[in-house]
């Protein structure tokens, strides 16, 4: 996006000693939580970078060149991350005797997804079971799909679905719904309504008698394909590490617990931490409520960590198996940024019409050389309380998410500007992850 800006260069000392600042002092201070975006919002994230983006290059391997960067995931918002190649390439993650449904198991009194005999989750991108919540959420999605499948034949009689063959049908209004998703509750939640309206119009259409929706694209361009830019990759959408809580209340039976813990993951008690790659537990379903506000009586969804340069302290001692080579997640962010030639966020603020944080808001390793990541986090921090991304931060994610979305030729942006969610939600016209969630039935129950 910004490929004329000079490189930020940072020795290691100066990345250690940076890497070394940005730990929370306090991970239990509710004064540092974000009352405007739930928990789920944070793994919800995750997921969605899993549906865009896989460069499965290791950190001591990627060089320094941009270009060099290989997008292994399709960059759209279309769930080649649960659908894989369809049922037709790998029928394995299909049900034989409910064609164009997902298989999904039922262990314990419990659904999880299928898996091997090792316990690895037979799914198109392993990192979709890389930790409980996002395990449940690649879960949820197969659900989705199945419960609209069941729903075709009353959408068909409402005249709502064109003459497609079943499955693509399904995959069709569960695609536009979780785009819907993404955007309109997801995006609009993590950079506010003052860039989401700046950056998505919403403009009257000659003739068809309703709105259309057109993003105003300043900075995110491209001459022939879309691509995944490393201003976006590397630093802006990173953003969520910080949103992550030291431990997390998983459901009622299950004690508060972190996500992972620092001793290797085969040598760990599995009942003390929330990492995936292995089968639930019995007892382990997830529920819903305490990470998305599903509006049901009794415990609410815990808030997310403020958006700010202070990461939770198991996020320090990465197990080997996650982060080989470098334990603290900080510092592999960095040292990423630096060795992609990423600029700094001082550069990228004037290049963008931003004016930037002065030196004394920054805490930077020196006068004007703030990692990009490092400057979002900060700038959120400083221009809105940690709750939301800001002007610089902000404008990056809802750019490259919206012009993915307009590039992508099946999404509802690029076939239907107009269109609105037609399944129930709390808001007619309107479709939230908690009415996507409510839609299935899962994961609604005590557990």
């Amino acid at each position: 996006m910004f490929r004329r800006l000079p490189p930020l260069v940072l020795s290691e000392a100066e990345i250690i000693d940076l890497a070394g600042r940005m730990v929370e002092r306090s991970p239990g201070d509710p004064g540092m939580d974000n009352p405007d975006v739930p928990s789920g919002y944070t793994f919800l994230g995750q997921f969605i970078d899993h549906d865009i983006t896989h460069d499965p290059s290791p950190l001591q391997v990627q060089r320094n060149d941009p270009d060099a960067l290989t997008n292994f995931r399709s960059p759209f918002f279309d769930l080649d991350s649960v659908y894989g190649r369809g049922p037709a390439d790998q029928p394995y993650l299909y049900d034989d005797h409910n064609p164009g449904r997902f298989l999904v198991t039922s262990r314990d009194g419990q659904l999880d997804l299928q898996r091997n005999a090792q316990e690895s989750a037979i799914i198109p991108d392993p990192r979709n079971d890389e930790n409980l919540f996002v395990t449940h959420l690649q879960l949820t999605l197969q659900l989705f799909h199945n419960k609209v499948l069941d729903r075709l034949p009353q959408l068909r009689e409402s005249g709502e679905v064109p003459e497609e063959d079943d499955f693509a049908a399904a995959q069709r209004i569960v695609r536009w719904h979780y785009q819907w998703v993404v955007i309109h509750d997801f995006l609009r939640r993590v950079v506010g309504e003052e860039t989401f309206a700046d950056v998505l119009h919403s403009v009257p259409s000659t003739g068809r008698g309703r709105a259309v929706e057109r993003p105003d694209l300043r900075h995110y361009r491209w001459r022939n394909n879309p691509f995944m830019p490393v201003e976006f990759s590397v630093a802006a959408y990173r953003f969520a590490h910080s949103m992550v809580r030291a431990r997390y209340k998983f459901n009622t039976s299950v004690p508060e617990l972190p996500i992972f813990t620092a001793e290797p993951i085969a040598e760990s008690d599995p009942l003390t931490h929330l990492g995936g790659a292995r089968a639930l537990p019995p007892g382990w379903q997830i529920e819903w409520r305490r990470s998305f506000p599903l509006g049901t009586d009794g415990v609410g969804p815990a808030p997310s960590r403020a958006i700010d340069p202070y990461l939770a302290p198991p996020l320090t001692e990465l197990p080997e198996e996650a982060a080989e080579g470098i334990a603290s997640l900080a510092r592999r962010n960095l040292t990423r940024g630096v060795s992609l030639g990423l600029p700094s966020g001082q550069a990228v603020a004037r290049a963008m019409g931003v004016q930037p944080l002065a030196d004394s808001q920054l805490e930077a390793p020196r006068r004007g050389a703030a990692p990009l990541w490092y400057y979002i986090l900060r700038e959120s921090e400083v221009l809105e309380g940690g709750r939301r991304l800001g002007p610089v931060g902000g404008r990056i994610v809802a750019e490259v998410f919206l012009g993915l979305l307009a590039a992508d030729s099946s999404s509802y942006l690029s076939n239907d500007p107009g269109w609105k969610p037609t399944l129930e939600g709390d808001r007619e016209g309107d479709f939230t992850m908690p009415d996507l969630i409510r839609f299935t039935g899962f994961g609604l129950g005590e557990v």
